[in-house]
């Protein structure tokens, strides 16, 4: 199994969610900074001493009402569809890309995310000391993942199941896809047995 293991097989990518955050948290941070320099007269004791909301800037903005309004309501409007965007794509299901085998115009042959999960589970499932197996395909169409997991009989050889999943399982999937890698994140469990009655 490829040592280098995509972060994508792994779990969900939060990286542009994660980058937004910091991005907002560091100019409140930063605004608060300046805010606090201000009020304690680092940038000299008049200008600290002056109230939050400028004077000069109160006569601006009452001599420019409807122009500052249509701002301000834009900004709002604009601030409003981000915020809407951003959680939307946040809670959006993760894309399970399906696979291009052959792009020729009039002979397309396309491979769903669902039939290479398939086709990989029903092999795992195939393995000695495998009860059951689920297997996701994520990633994007040019470079597809597989999230595997495996629920194992107790007594079972966890490293020969290792092995026959990279020389059987995802050596097969690999070739018959066409692919060069195929990046996998594998979970073992230990399946549980039917309960018993205690009589």
């Amino acid at each position: 199994m490829s040592k280098t293991i995509a972060a994508k097989a792994l779990s969900r990518s939060y990286t542009g969610e994660r980058t937004l955050t910091v991005l907002v948290g560091l100019l409140a941070f930063l605004g608060g900074a300046l805010a606090l320099v201000v009020g304690l007269g680092g940038l000299g004791e008049f200008r600290g001493r002056r109230p939050l909301l400028d004077p000069i800037a109160v006569t601006w903005l009452g001599g420019h009402a409807t122009p500052a309004r249509v701002a301000a309501i834009v900004l709002g409007v604009l601030l409003f569809v981000l915020g809407l965007r951003w959680a939307l794509r946040s809670l959006r299901p993760e894309p399970r890309p399906d696979l291009d085998l052959d792009r020729t115009e009039g002979a397309e042959l396309v491979v769903t995310a669902a039939a290479i999960a398939g086709a990989v589970q029903a092999d795992a499932e195939q393995l000695d000391g495998v009860g059951r197996a689920r297997v996701r395909a994520v990633g994007s169409r040019t470079s597809p993942a597989l999230r595997i997991t495996l629920w194992l009989r107790e007594g079972t050889d966890l490293k020969r199941v290792w092995s026959d999943l990279d020389t059987r399982v995802l050596t097969r999937a690999r070739e018959s896809l066409g692919l060069a890698s195929l990046p996998a994140a594998v979970r073992m469990e230990l399946d549980t047995g039917p309960a018993k009655r205690v009589r």
